[in-house]
């Protein structure tokens, strides 16, 4: 399929302009300054083609760039979120501000009311950054796995006080492959960047499949001894040529230079498109310390699973003594690995294999049945309850939300969302405009974290509850980007709203 075919086709195109349509609509409402003062006092944030070197090889990719050139925006709370978006790349394009609360109409989903951004269209965008918290940027569309993302991080007031060292690490899957044709290949039965006919099924963890598989090559291939000890195509439906830590694989990682007796805050995002990770902190004893840019009751360990979508913060102590760190990010259910060196002094930095002796955890619901909430929401009997059946045929590549149409909330209800994955993939499932909190595990009841993004492994069950109260139309889908693309998308709307 042509690309710009296909972008094309996820949402209407608006007519270029150099002003938003928000802003036009909105001149004269209270707070909403003229199109001239909030170009002035925006930040500017450039959709850009850039070149990496990968393994070796030049990959084009996009990228979201400040004023200064670097990736990403960083604020303090308290501050306005002045943003003017300029698309610069040859393609529409439109940035969600996944963690922030903007108006429905500045959220930056497709034609939730806003369309695409124009080649070369300016967008301004005006709202409140809310509280401190690891957030971020990206496409809500295929260009996310091209790497159209960027960290968007909200410090509190008093982080200096803290004599914390922030690391941000953004993580990514990779392929030379455009995005387009992996959807494609999925379509046909096929798993995505892997010629099948060259890999032998009893190393594969093909639990739970059919094996009327069209468009899949089955000769040469074995089927016996089909067991969980390997790469699992109902883990991982594509095969990556690369996996990136601030757009750099292990064979060239980034190295930071950290205080030897200092403190590190780690701000680690998952903006991979398709891809489950664990974050090792190897030597390093980390404290888990917010989930989703919420900050949660302190655990400690050296191991953290992060999904789709899904942002760590973790505070390290570092030694006294020079060294080199590695904090890797392990691929769930299989070998390869990312991440980046801390690097104390002179500290004697060796060479990491791409790939591990063993293969990565395989992510489920034990670290999230722990964590409790530091500002969990109040104690109080849901107003609504919402159902949704987590469908999908991992052969035909079509994914649902069962009702199949949006779920209608009113303002000022307390809502339960119960999400029941029926599938043999997860999914983390994603709700725009909202924090919600983990009342329920597999019938279990808690208090648990404050997220905006959960994982259900198959076959388990878990309710969030959220307050209604940020009016407009919300998606609702799961961050895995191909299943999401493919039907696993629906919208939370609150009644009374156009």
């Amino acid at each position: 399929m042509n690309r710009r075919k296909f972008i094309a086709s996820t949402a209407a195109l608006g007519a270029a302009a150099a002003l938003s349509p928000f802003i036009l609509r909105n001149l004269g409402r209270p707070g909403v300054q003229s199109a001239s003062a909030a170009a002035s006092e925006a930040r500017v944030l450039k959709a850009v083609s850039r070149t990496l070197d990968i393994q070796g090889k030049a990959a084009t990719v996009f990228g979201l760039e400040g004023s200064d050139g670097k990736s990403g925006l960083t604020f303090t709370e308290g501050e306005r979120f002045q943003v003017a978006l300029v698309n610069k790349l040859s393609d529409p394009t439109i940035i969600h501000w996944h963690g922030l609360k903007p108006s429905y109409d500045q959220d930056g989903t497709p034609n939730a009311p806003l369309p695409l951004l124009a080649v070369g269209e300016i967008r301004h965008y005006d709202f409140p950054v809310g509280t401190a918290g690891t957030h971020w940027m990206h496409a809500h569309t295929l260009q996310e796995q091209n790497l159209l993302a960027a960290p968007l991080i909200v410090r509190d007031r008093d982080a200096a006080k803290r004599n914390e060292q922030e690391v941000v690490i953004l993580l990514h899957d990779f392929s030379f492959t455009p995005a387009e044709e992996l959807l494609a290949r999925l379509h046909k039965g096929g798993m995505a960047g892997m010629d099948m006919s060259k890999h032998d099924m009893s190393k594969m963890g093909m639990s739970g499949m059919k094996m009327d598989m069209p468009g899949m090559k089955m000769d040469g291939m074995k089927m016996d001894g089909m067991a969980m000890d390997g790469m699992a195509m109902d883990l991982n439906d594509i095969e990556y040529d690369a996996y990136l830590a601030n757009d750099r694989t292990l064979d060239d990682p980034e190295v930071v230079a950290v205080e030897k007796g200092g403190k590190v805050r780690l701000r680690i995002i998952n903006g991979a498109a398709g891809t489950v990770f664990t974050i090792d902190t190897g030597e390093l004893s980390g404290t888990l310390v917010a989930v989703d840019g919420q900050d949660i009751s302190p655990v400690t360990g050296r191991r953290f699973p992060i999904a789709m979508g899904q942002r760590l913060d973790i505070t390290l102590p570092i030694p006294t003594l020079a060294g080199a760190y590695p904090i890797l990010a392990l691929r769930e259910g299989a070998t390869q690995r990312a991440g980046v060196i801390l690097r104390t002094g002179d500290g004697s930095i060796g060479k990491i294999p791409v790939q591990g002796d063993t293969s990565g955890p395989v992510m489920d619901l034990s670290l999230e049945a722990t964590l409790q909430a530091r500002k969990p929401l109040a104690v109080k009997a849901p107003d609504r309850t919402l159902r949704t059946m987590l469908m999908g045929n991992m052969m035909a590549y079509e994914w649902m939300l069962m009702p199949n149409k949006p779920f209608m909330v009113r303002s000022g209800e307390r809502v339960h969302l119960e999400m029941m994955n029926h599938t043999e993939m997860a999914h983390p499932m994603h709700l725009h405009g909202h924090a919600f909190q983990v009342v329920d595990i597999n019938g279990t009841l808690l208090q648990g974290a404050l997220r905006d993004t959960v994982h259900i492994p198959p076959k388990s069950t878990v309710t969030v509850a959220f307050d209604a109260d940020h009016p407009g139309k919300w998606a609702f889908h799961c961050h895995h980007l191909y299943h999401m693309v493919s039907g696993m998308m629906s919208a939370i709307n609150y009644e009374g709203v156009a």
